[in-house]
């Protein structure tokens, strides 16, 4: 089961070469704790689902590069041929002249259409080298113009034409105090197009990840190629194809196993309405958890905090919301390791907080001009502001 990676924009591009070469990285380390036909089993379902193979061996992404000017694509292209373990295919990078810098619209009302056969065309190409796909993997900004723009109309394409394939989203959510000052519309017009045609969104938090290269891994001036490895070092570790210690594969269409679509009971919901943060979350309320442990003593690990009824909505039992996989094949050079998927209310301030920026702003008229003339209206950011406002109820009202 392969996944064909979209990576769109510098973000998207640079962040795409780091998750493939961590894959890479770590289904070359050794084997550790698990036996040597486990290790070669790993191996080779890493390959599939992530690499093809030239007829000179060298492993080759799959993956489609697009980006709206060449020079981020070249250099990412470079450095994976450089590298000399993997590489990009070379058709796989579609590029134009830079349009309209961080403007949401621009990229899809305008990039989008005008290269949508050349972008879809490249994406079928790699979805045929595939024996059997499971779907597809999209890096992209949420705050930018290339890759929120039109990582969002690619999505959508992709959902009208591969609707039985998952879509599944990376976004990076912006640092609170971001440089593009239109990041807040650009994130909520991302966000509910997305909540449309993608089957899963996984959200890094540029904050996060920057007080994890500061406070865990002491690095005094970090770079983006220093955030960028600890996501693609998260991502890796979910990613990566699951053994037992016995050697069966754990895997499903879904790549992560763990239910996004959550389907409540007809009765018994709260009443759904405008909520507010103000009266405070008592703890983080969850509607599914997945734990990834890998290495050394993985089957001596408690788990019993995440079987406890009040992590959970009251309509759904610890059996049906939480899973774990557990193996003994480590993940990269580390003798022991754990990750955790959720879906949760752990996003619900920085959303709450995007949307309140985007709602002062929209009320005042600022910079819309900047949108309505590329085609969005005001009714679409209207359309936009109810639907998100819409998710924070319901994940308020857990």
């Amino acid at each position: 089961m392969s996944i064909v990676t979209v990576q769109l924009g510098q973000c998207g591009n640079q962040i795409g070469f780091e998750v493939f070469d961590a894959l890479y990285t770590d289904s070359h380390c050794p084997q550790g704790l698990c036996s040597k036909r486990e290790n070669e089993a790993y191996q080779a379902s890493c390959k599939e689902r992530f690499f093809s193979e030239e007829e000179n061996g060298v492993p080759v992404a799959r993956a489609v590069l697009v980006d709206m000017e060449p020079k981020v694509t070249n250099q990412t292209l470079s450095k994976a041929a450089q590298s000399g373990r993997w590489k990009y295919g070379q058709h796989s990078c579609f590029c134009q002249k830079q349009g309209s810098g961080n403007n949401w619209a621009y990229g899809y009302s305008v990039h989008g259409p005008r290269h949508e056969e050349s972008i879809m065309n490249l994406i079928q190409k790699e979805v045929e080298k595939c024996d059997s796909l499971s779907g597809f993997f999209i890096i992209m900004s949420m705050a930018g113009g290339t890759g929120s723009g039109l990582g969002a109309f690619v999505t959508q394409n992709l959902q009208d034409q591969y609707s039985n394939s998952l879509k599944m989203n990376q976004i990076i959510w912006p640092y609170g105090t971001g440089e593009v000052i239109v990041q807040n519309y650009n994130s909520i017009l991302t966000l509910s197009h997305l909540y449309r045609s993608s089957d899963a969104l996984l959200v890094h938090e540029n904050d996060a990840l920057h007080k994890i290269c500061a406070k865990l891994m002491n690095i005094k001036q970090i770079s983006f190629s220093d955030i960028n490895q600890v996501l693609a070092h998260q991502l890796g570790s979910v990613f990566q194809p699951t053994y037992s210690v016995e050697g069966s594969c754990h895997y499903r269409r879904n790549p992560l196993g763990i239910d996004w679509q959550v389907r409540p009971p007809l009765s018994g919901l709260p009443t759904l309405g405008k909520a507010s943060l103000n009266r405070g979350l008592h703890f983080n309320m969850s509607i599914a958890n997945l734990v990834i442990l890998r290495g050394k003593d993985v089957h001596s690990a408690d788990l019993g905090g995440f079987k406890d009824s009040a992590l959970y909505t009251s309509w759904l039992e610890p059996i049906n919301a939480f899973n774990v996989w557990k193996t003994q094949r480590a993940f990269s050079k580390y003798e022991k390791s754990a990750a955790l998927v959720s879906n949760s209310q752990f996003l619900l301030k920085p959303l709450d907080t995007i949307v309140g920026k985007a709602w002062n702003m929209f009320a005042s008229k600022a910079y819309i001009h900047q949108y309505t003339k590329f085609g969005i209206e005001e009714e679409d950011f209207l359309d936009s502001f109810t639907l998100l406002e819409q998710v924070v109820a319901s994940y308020c009202n857990l």
